[in-house]
């Protein structure tokens, strides 16, 4: 028999592999806080950088009012409540994730904390000619942000400890 021709040898000693749901399930359900320090902290800032990345996809970044028509005094928003719709349940899919795997203050860190500061940056820098509502805005919608991140998070966590 050549070399090419000959089995491969089979001993009950080789290891198996896991297959690719069970391997999966272990790397990305984990508890964040039982994980080494590198993988946790690259999990929360991809999560931060997820929750920027639908804010920044899915609101313009004046959120300004603006006149319909030149001369008018009707205004209308850039903000479409698609992009509303999308940004909500991109949230509360991050929310939920990170309610399972952490903690829930990093849950609101990593979830609320971007679309905040965000907001914040884009009012800021987009100053209105009448009077600045601004503050009032960003503090509700700060608000909001982080009692659905927290409020998403306890449920989820709540929920996957309920069907173990």
């Amino acid at each position: 028999m050549n070399r090419m021709t000959r089995p491969l040898p089979t001993s009950p000693t080789l290891p198996t592999s896991p297959t690719l749901p069970t391997l999966l399930t272990l790397l990305t359900l984990r508890p964040l806080p039982k994980t080494a320090r590198l993988p946790r902290y690259a999990t929360r800032l991809l999560g931060a950088a997820l929750a920027a990345g639908a804010y920044v996809a899915c609101l313009p970044w004046d959120l300004r009012n603006r006149p319909e028509t030149a001369g008018s005094l009707h205004e209308t928003t850039p903000v479409t409540p698609t992009g509303v719709t999308l940004l909500a349940v991109s949230l509360v899919a991050l929310a939920a994730y990170f309610g399972i795997r952490d903690r829930p203050v990093w849950t609101l860190l990593v979830v609320a904390a971007p679309p905040a500061t965000l907001m914040y940056i884009s009012f800021n820098t987009h100053p209105t000619q009448d009077a600045q509502a601004w503050p009032l805005a960003w503090a509700a919608f700060t608000l909001l942000f982080g009692a659905g991140a927290l409020v998403v998070a306890v449920a989820a966590r709540r929920l996957a400890r309920a069907t173990k």
